[in-house]
């Protein structure tokens, strides 16, 4: 399985490299599953203007690569304009589409031409099968290999859920299909200025997907969520994101086992 973890937004390099140390841990412990840190250096669509957004382009690239060397992790990120694909392609291994961004042409294109990897999130306002759009302009513009990762839909005001069809439906046209346990359990808005969230939910939502047979996992986690300058409602403390994580693994073998792969 691929597992992609991290802080939501680079808060710090002390924070960033707590989260990557944990995560290198688990990859030394869990060979046979790739861990890849991820951290954005801006989030540009936070609820309100007064909202922590990031160190920016220039500083976030430069943590992230520290990472990378310094924890022999591969990394990935989110870009939110076509202009910050090929500075991005030089850092990470894996370039991530926002949900809100993934019908955008220019950013998609502008990510395939990059020869990496890219990781389309799903849009909380699109069908799983309508995923297959966006994955084929990037496969016509050159990309190599693309995942697609489900993160809930919006179901009323406020709230999320996820609907498992959705996974085998987006393998039937993506490399990889992703579930992103604690997007998953956010509330959009929920908390008026901020984004609230019901992180209790992802251990259930986790194993669900590993159950139907998903190829990797995300999670956003933090030493400590409750003072997390993004998203902290919903992500996991870190101490808890270790025994989650040898119990999803220990989940996949033997849905592995029962189903063949299916």
């Amino acid at each position: 399985m691929i597992v992609i973890a991290g802080p939501c937004v680079i808060e710090d390099r002390e924070t960033v490299f707590k989260v990557a140390k944990a995560a290198k841990k688990l990859q030394s412990a869990h060979p046979e599953h790739t861990f890849i840190f991820k951290a954005s250096f801006d989030k540009a669509n936070r609820s309100s203007l007064s909202s922590y957004r990031g160190p920016g382009i220039e500083k976030g690239l430069e943590i992230l690569r520290e990472v990378k060397e310094k924890f022999s992790l591969p990394v990935t990120t989110d870009i939110h304009e076509p202009w910050q694909a090929e500075e991005v392609a030089e850092v990470v291994d894996v370039i991530q589409i926002p949900a809100f961004l993934c019908r955008q042409t220019d950013l998609l294109v502008a990510a395939a031409r990059t020869g990496k990897t890219v990781n389309i999130k799903k849009g909380q306002f699109m069908a799983p099968w309508d995923m297959e759009n966006a994955v084929e302009k990037v496969r016509k513009s050159g990309g190599k290999e693309v995942w697609t990762t489900e993160r809930g839909t919006t179901f009323g005001y406020n709230n999320l859920v996820v609907d498992f069809r959705s996974i085998p439906i987006m393998k039937e046209f993506s490399d990889r299909v992703i579930f992103d346990a604690t997007h998953s359990v956010q509330k959009p808005g929920g908390l008026g200025r901020v984004s609230g969230g019901d992180r209790e939910f992802v251990p259930y939502l986790s194993r669900a997907a590993v159950s139907v047979g998903v190829d990797g996992l995300f999670f956003e986690t933090h030493p400590e969520p409750d003072k997390a300058l993004s998203d902290g409602p919903n992500m996991v403390p870190l101490k808890e994101f270790k025994p989650l994580i040898g119990k999803l693994f220990r989940l996949e073998k033997s849905v592995r086992e029962l189903f063949n792969g299916r």
